[in-house]
């Protein structure tokens, strides 16, 4: 039977943080809990950094040191072996986005394929994550998405992202690393589902490596996961499926209305956590088939986890199931799922200061935005305080 109070113990949740640790996540999260002062102060930190301010000291040691591992790879080793006392193993995830140019893209493979080396000597990190318009241009995945035809040049491209996509799974199977990669804007995530499908036919034949990412708040996704499961059954590979709720949700509505077309997002909250625990409920019972990386900070879909686990006699340290999330987020969820003996990841970001901020920024737009979600971290940062007080 799963204890319902699991996620109240905030001495297990917190054990790694010290007072002060403490003091500032309880002030960050005081602050993020006002959508004023985040706009405020997104603008200003913004208007520093083009300036050439000198705020990198200030980030570094307030909102980036609580929500990311360092920048570079070397940076996160004593974050990354913090975790891993607790049982919590690290998922480096290179945050710099918005890049346009094939030395960039080329960069970011190199990058990654330097974090699946990394990987291999460390038990703590067994996962690798990387954003398809990392690897290349987003344009290229719309117009494949809406069944345009390429020039000549853009074929020429677009088989250079496939090439940098082989390259990462080759060696993410060579070295037995899992290779998690993001979902993003529904007008061109087609394109990147059918790239990774591919992915998985090759490298996912024997074990899940190469796991796509399910967007549960898209009303579709369901039957798109079944469908899969199907073709992987008569073609002989294994599915592999991060599931989240989704991180898009404003942009995708504004513009399935100004261009007219059906929103492909569930309309309510409701819908979006129903398609969300559907989804769940339908790997868990075809596990065999099926590997899932459940990425949520709910700690209702968490629950139910665990406890479609027991009813299936799935042990708590089958590979095919890991818990996921953030770091500097839901501690109260990751540590006493890792106490309790599941495999669990933090999502550690990484990058430079200023190259990092644009991620920054959404984590604190998303939590101010998610109803709930900082009153909880504030309401368990409190108890903690309170206790260690007693």
């Amino acid at each position: 039977m799963i204890e319902r109070s699991l996620f109240e113990n905030t001495e297990t949740a917190f054990a790694l943080k010290s007072d002060s640790d403490l003091e500032r996540a309880y002030f960050l999260f005081k602050m993020i809990s006002s959508q004023p002062l985040v706009r405020i102060g997104t603008a200003a930190t913004n208007f520093a950094l083009k300036a050439n301010l000198p705020v990198e000291g200030l980030i570094r040691s307030t909102v980036f040191d609580h929500f990311c591992g360092g920048v570079n790879e070397e940076d996160c080793l004593p974050v990354i072996d913090k975790l891993f006392t607790k049982g919590v193993s690290s998922v480096l995830d290179y945050s710099v986005e918005g890049k346009e140019t094939e030395v960039q893209f080329d960069n970011a493979v190199k990058k990654i394929l330097k974090i699946i080396e990394f990987c291999d000597e460390r038990q703590a990190m067994p996962i690798v994550v990387f954003k398809p318009t990392g690897f290349g241009r987003f344009y290229l995945y719309q117009k494949k998405t809406e069944r345009q035809a390429f020039t000549v040049q853009e074929q020429v491209e677009w088989e250079r992202i496939e090439q940098r996509f082989k390259a990462v799974c080759e060696l993410a199977k060579a070295k037995d690393v899992e290779v998690l990669i993001d979902g993003e804007e529904s007008w061109m995530q087609d394109a990147a589902d059918e790239l990774c499908e591919k992915m998985m036919r090759i490298y996912n034949t024997e074990k899940p490596i190469v796991y796509n990412t399910l967007q549960c708040y898209r009303w579709d996704r369901l039957d798109y996961l079944k469908d899969l499961h199907n073709r992987a059954l008569q073609n002989g590979f294994k599915v592999g499926m991060k599931i989240v709720r989704g991180a898009y949700m404003e942009k995708e509505r504004l513009r399935a209305e100004e261009k007219g077309y059906k929103s492909p997002i569930c309309e309510t909250k409701l819908a979006t956590d129903n398609n969300f625990n559907a989804a769940l409920s339908y790997i868990l019972n075809h596990i065999n088939d099926i590997a899932v990386f459940i990425g949520t900070h709910n700690e209702e879909s968490n629950y139910l986890a665990m406890e479609l686990m027991e009813s299936r006699g799935i042990d708590k340290t089958h590979n095919n199931v890991w818990f996921g999330q953030l770091y500097g987020m839901s501690d109260h969820i990751s540590y006493n799922l890792a106490e309790e003996g599941y495999n669990v990841a933090k999502y550690i970001p990484f990058g430079p200061v200023k190259d990092v901020m644009p991620y920054l920024i959404r984590r604190a737009e998303e939590n101010t935005s998610v109803a709930g979600q900082t009153s909880r971290e504030l309401s368990l940062l409190k108890a903690e305080k309170l206790r260690r007080k007693l």
